[in-house]
């Protein structure tokens, strides 16, 4: 009998649960990244806009709000995952957040200047419910050793991308048919369908992502308890409080209306590095307190490879929709389009680029976790060479080809799949387990600043230019990447072999998976 109650629980050799997280994840995805692409390009739409009449902003204005907001829908998965873990438990957190999506992307519908910024507050507060939890149930599906683990999430991994290629692909036509707001209302349609799946499928997910025990919130180290020992390092509390100082003095001395919130992300920051010298000093092995300092160098690498690749949402999205050549066999392509190009360029290259970092491992070349972040911020950065010959052909002929699009998104796409989810896993590798957790949150935190970053260079791009800002980034992306491949020997002794237990024979099952999906 508990054979068959097991396979009545399956489909397709996964637990049905998969699925239902799939379809959530799917429609949620369409709401964020069908949003996305229309935020920074009605911000800037004028009165007499095609689609409509939009807020009329600067370009300046958008890129402002557009990397506070980026920024804020990842850090708020912070507090998500603490109300999950501490209290709630993922399942009901997921809800909680797929409840708020819903009503910020209806209140995004209704054309009023305070539905517009109290859509957006719903949607950081929706996202930072959702996205870090409905993860990690996804995981909790599985077994510890389970060897459908990985393809499990790589098909959840599929439904972020469907979502996001059917949204840029149909909000954009929505858009120039009926007006920006429908497309907003679009959005939110997609965001009830992922919760009416959610609450229908329950029944498959009761026994994951349910509230913490008793017992297991007295094994957990609470933030008060590491922040308590900062008290005992005069030098370390002299840091904290000197780094508090400036932040404050930031807030009040910064010039522009957003200098409130440089002062409040300043003080975040400054807790954030107290954070991370208290955890440091409470390592009890040199091998541990070795693997930190490097997982801190891969956060940068996240943050310098976001804060370039998310030039889509903002300063690409503007370029597209001002200075490109849209026209095709007599059709004007509407801008979100463009951006759904990266989706489904890593439905058509995900297996082959995985083929590729297999084979290599085959070989006995060289495929750490490092080398593939290294290696894809290189490559993403490379795209932008695509992005200054737009310009040059701008300035030359008053507008520019899609192609330059087309293939700045296709070497963005690539470097994301060589980045991007090994990013994750590299984390779960090196963080300590006792602040495994709280690592994975100061990951999506570091994604956060990335965006962050991306905003703060679309405000320079109306300084500086266009061409200076994509040379910008071609130039620090190669250089910061082939930085960490030359240090990268050094930087894997103080892995202390954390990635060596990945067995050639493991790679080979994996390269033999992937040759019979494609």
């Amino acid at each position: 009998m508990a054979n068959v109650s097991i396979e009545k629980e399956e489909l397709w050799g996964h637990p049905k649960g998969l699925y239902v997280l799939f379809f959530t994840e799917m429609w949620e995805r369409f709401s964020y990244y069908g949003m996305r692409a229309l935020l920074v390009i009605y911000m800037i739409a004028q009165a007499s806009h095609v689609d409509g009449p939009g807020l009329g902003w600067t370009k300046l204005e958008a890129y402002q709000l557009y990397g506070w907001y980026v920024m804020l829908v990842y850090v708020i998965s912070i507090p998500g995952g603490i109300l999950a873990d501490k209290v709630l438990g993922q399942r009901k957190t997921v809800m909680l957040g797929a409840i708020i999506l819903c009503l910020g992307h209806g209140t995004l519908a209704i054309e009023a200047d305070w539905a517009f910024f109290t859509g957006l507050a719903l949607i950081i507060l929706g996202v930072g419910c959702l996205k870090p939890n409905i993860s990690t149930m996804v995981g909790g599906l599985y077994q510890q050793g389970d060897i459908r683990r990985d393809k499990g999430f790589s098909i959840f991994y599929i439904g972020i991308n469907l979502g996001s290629l059917l949204a840029t692909s149909i909000i954009g036509v929505v858009v120039a048919e009926w007006g920006w707001h429908a497309g907003f209302g679009l959005a939110g349609i997609a965001m009830l369908l992922g919760l009416i799946v959610y609450v229908w499928g329950q029944k498959y997910i009761t026994h994951v992502g349910n509230k913490p025990t008793v017992e297991e919130k007295k094994n957990d180290i609470s933030l008060v308890k590491i922040f308590s020992n900062i008290f005992q390092s005069p030098l370390q509390l002299v840091i904290l409080v000197s780094l508090l100082a400036l932040s404050l003095y930031a807030g009040f001395t910064l010039e522009g209306v957003d200098h409130w919130g440089y002062g409040a992300l300043f003080i975040f920051l400054s807790f954030v590095i107290g954070l991370l010298m208290m955890i440091f000093k409470s390592l009890e092995t040199q091998v541990l307190k070795d693997r930190f300092l490097v997982l801190l160098l891969s956060f940068l690498l996240v943050i310098v490879f976001w804060g370039a690749f998310e030039q889509a949402g903002g300063l690409m999205s503007v370029y597209t929709e001002t200075k490109t050549d849209r026209m095709l066999l007599g059709y004007l392509i509407p801008t979100p389009m463009f951006q759904g190009l990266n989706a489904g360029f890593i439905i058509l290259l995900a297996v082959w680029i995985a083929n590729i970092w297999a084979k290599r491992k085959l070989k006995n070349k060289e495929a750490s976790s490092l080398f593939k972040m290294a290696t894809g911020t290189i490559i993403m950065g490379l795209g932008f060479v695509f992005m200054i010959f737009a310009v040059k052909e701008f300035d030359a002929n008053g507008s520019s080809g899609m192609q330059w699009l087309v293939l700045a998104y296709l070497f963005h796409t690539i470097g994301e799949l060589c980045s991007s989810p090994v990013s994750l896993s590299f984390v779960t590798k090196l963080a300590p387990v006792k602040y495994a957790s709280l690592m994975m949150g100061l990951y999506f935190a570091a994604t956060g600043l990335g965006g962050k970053v991306a905003g703060i260079l679309g405000e320079k791009s109306e300084h500086f230019g266009e061409y200076t800002i994509f040379s910008g980034i071609v130039i620090f992306t190669v250089v910061f990447g082939l930085l960490v491949i030359a240090l990268l020997k050094p930087l894997k002794r103080l892995t202390h072999g954390a990635e060596d237990n990945e067995t050639v024979q493991h790679e080979a099952e994996g390269f033999e998976l992937a040759d019979a999906q494609s």
